[in-house]
């Protein structure tokens, strides 16, 4: 007898592989030894960034009776975030336009429900970030994928236009890109508006951009970086501190509607906006990292230390003979496996202490993806056991050959 929702189940069936891989796989078993080389997840393998304790810390102490009552979107913050976010944009966001939340998930988990009914299709771009299907199926949305384009991993406007129909409410674009590292340009981004502009004309509904930007910050070699909210008006973005400060666990993130927005359309989802938290099970960050939102807006991963690991990774796998797509954003290397099964090489590399995330678990199994977000010793431990198996892989196919 069926237990679980047909909803839940369906999510559980497309996050299966990322689920395998996280409590069944050998890196599960692993996982949490200071021996091996953990290149998996986006998480901190140092101790935190020193203002991000102090922060909290001191917002933890409370200055009234009301310090940990129920907070919503608080004031305070909205307002910061409005015209911080406006300088880094430019464009001219008023408080109202954030809904903070409990991180950049609860932050698409909201602007799905604002978005789609049941049966509505949202299209995404893969190789992609492993949760947006089951989130998608979570909310009895119907995900459509297509595939970017060539081996830089471009959007491919063509692809996306062909599976547009009646029932698309939703175009997620995900810049810097997780996991390939690649910031939309302009160009691509007013080419997509115009397309947009075009499908929502023809099915006579309009479709939105959800436009998650949470390594936004994250950048090389001054990219210049542009939110699709500024070239198309319907877009929401999503955002999170977790990336930024290195803090996954802390969470908190937001929701912004474009200010370019025509009035009636964001008057109706500003209306909407709290009804979809409460009802997601009050998806607003906690009292503390509200009253931190000042103190963290200043505050950043160590871009110099990232770009000087990019630096040495990206030089160490390419001599070695990977293919490494160099990020523009994000801290990610995106890598294509020196030949042999992605299974092969993953599982060697595994049986040596080094553990990547295998591209499989995003519809890519010749690739893989390394988080730059590893301690430099594990990168240093581990460039000569990638170059062993890159060397031993190539040894077994001129043997087979």
């Amino acid at each position: 007898m069926q237990v679980a929702s047909n909803r839940v189940r369906a999510a559980a069936d497309s996050f299966e592989p990322i689920r395998q891989f996280y409590f069944q796989s050998r890196y599960a078993d692993r996982r949490g030894d200071p021996g091996i080389c953990d290149f998996t997840f986006g998480n901190p393998h140092e101790m935190p960034l020193p203002g991000l304790v102090e922060a909290i810390r001191h917002h933890a102490v409370p200055c009234n009776k009301d310090w940990f009552a129920y907070k919503t979107s608080e004031s305070g913050p909205q307002a910061l975030l409005a015209e911080r976010l406006g300088q880094e944009l430019s464009l001219p966001f008023e408080p109202a336009d954030i809904a903070l939340t409990n991180g950049a998930m609860a932050a698409i988990a909201v602007a799905f429900r604002l978005l789609l009914d049941a049966g509505s299709e949202a299209i995404f771009s893969t190789p992609a970030w492993f949760c947006y299907e089951p989130m998608l199926l979570a909310a009895d949305a119907v995900p459509r994928k297509v595939r970017l384009q060539g081996e830089r991993f471009d959007l491919d406007l063509s692809a996306i236009n062909a599976v547009i129909s009646s029932r698309t409410r939703v175009v997620i674009i995900n810049t810097p890109h997780n996991p390939t590292g690649r910031i939309y340009s302009r160009d691509q981004l007013t080419a997509l508006a115009e397309l947009l502009n075009r499908a929502s004309e023809r099915i006579g509904r309009r479709i939105f951009i959800l436009s998650d930007e949470p390594y936004r910050r994250i950048r090389f070699d001054g990219h210049d970086f542009i939110s699709p909210a500024a070239v198309y008006p319907w877009t929401l973005i999503s955002y999170s501190y977790g990336k930024v400060l290195l803090a996954p666990g802390q969470r908190l993130g937001y929701l912004a509607l474009s200010p370019l927005m025509p009035s009636e359309d964001k008057q109706a989802i500003q209306d909407s906006l709290f009804a979809a938290q409460m009802a997601l099970g009050w998806c607003f960050p906690n009292a503390v990292m509200q009253y931190a939102v000042p103190d963290l807006e200043g505050l950043s991963i160590d871009m110099h230390a990232l770009t000087a690991k990019r630096a040495r990774m990206t030089a160490a796998l390419e001599q070695a003979g990977y293919d490494v797509l160099e990020p523009e954003g994000t801290f990610y290397l995106f890598c294509k496996y020196p030949g042999g099964s992605g299974e092969q090489c993953w599982d060697a590399l595994a049986k040596r202490d080094v553990f990547v995330m295998p591209g499989r678990v995003m519809d890519v199994p010749d690739y893989f993806r390394i988080s730059l977000t590893a301690s430099q010793p594990m990168i240093e431990r581990s460039l000569p056991v990638f170059a062993e198996v890159a060397n031993a892989i190539r040894s077994e196919r001129q043997a087979a050959e």
